[in-house]
């Protein structure tokens, strides 16, 4: 039997909101290790559609702030786990998750950045879109502002990029070797047409990541990029999930599960001389030279 000895590990996992989500299927899947969870949530200002049946943009909205359900869950099930509600583009509360995470545990060994902002925006002026345009996957499409990628990159990119720095600074001045950090990333990070913010900042997560790789190893840290695939945290409408099932390999859509048991492996003491790199977790929907 395979110990991934992260029993009694804390592990700080962001953007933990949806329960249908990845940050919440981490969470499952290590506090089905023995790990202590901080989790970090946000409520967005948005009214969420009421309880829709099927996936698609009202779905995944009405899932974004039912943070609080996720904490009771694993609560009832056993686990240890403490939450914060935060909004990662203000940096003053970047501090705040650690603060809190070693007030509740005394430290943090694995930090997951997987809180982003997603928004569909493309260089194409709307005038020139048609209405059938002006929506992709049933999502609404705007032309880039200043603001779009202020939020993009505001969250992706300089959010973690400090949470990590900070993760860093208190692992080296306490003395301690062992560290985890997992940044999650879209298979579409080089190219995202009608997402363009959101592909570019997390394209600016992956170069963060390596060069944090190169600097961190001395100090017994490892970092590494899940990059995702087609997954299904609400948002995949049944017409698309068909659609993406017929042209990936493994013939269905990705679950949170399976994004969750490869974020586990990442942090295990198994994957102790894996760092500074990409995987893709898609089924083979992507598959690069």
């Amino acid at each position: 039997m395979i110990d991934p000895q992260l029993k009694d590990k804390v592990v700080l996992i962001t953007g933990a909101n949806n329960p249908s989500g990845i940050g919440a299927a981490a969470a499952r899947a290590f506090a089905a290790q023995g790990a202590r969870l901080f989790l970090h949530t946000y409520h967005r200002s948005y009214a969420a559609p009421a309880a829709p049946q099927e996936p698609g943009e009202a779905m995944y909205l009405s899932l974004q702030n039912a943070g609080d359900a996720v904490v009771r869950e694993l609560r009832a099930a056993g686990a240890r786990v403490e939450d914060i509600e935060a909004d990662l583009q203000d940096v003053r509360n970047l501090p705040l998750l650690f603060d809190r995470a070693e007030s509740a545990y005394g430290r943090v060994d694995v930090l997951i950045n997987n809180a982003a902002n997603t928004e569909q925006d493309t260089f194409i002026p709307l005038s020139q879109l048609s209405e059938d345009s002006r929506a992709v996957d049933g999502f609404s499409v705007t032309t880039i502002s200043a603001e779009l990628h202020d939020r993009h990159f505001a969250v992706i990119s300089r959010a973690p990029a400090l949470l990590m720095a900070e993760f860093a600074r208190r692992k080296i001045e306490r003395g301690e070797r062992w560290g985890r950090i997992i940044n999650i990333s879209t298979d579409a990070a080089a190219t995202f047409p009608t997402e363009v913010s959101y592909g570019a900042s997390k394209h600016a997560l992956e170069s963060y990541s390596r060069s944090a790789a190169a600097e961190l190893g001395p100090y017994g840290i490892t970092v590494n990029i899940a990059a995702l695939g087609p997954i299904q945290t609400g948002w995949i409408s049944s017409a698309l999930e068909q659609d993406i099932a017929a042209k990936t390999p493994l013939r269905r859509v990705g679950r949170p599960d399976d994004v969750a048991d490869v974020l586990v492996f990442l942090a295990s003491e198994q994957a102790r001389w894996i760092t500074g790199q990409l995987i893709y977790i898609g089924g083979g929907w992507r598959m690069p030279m």
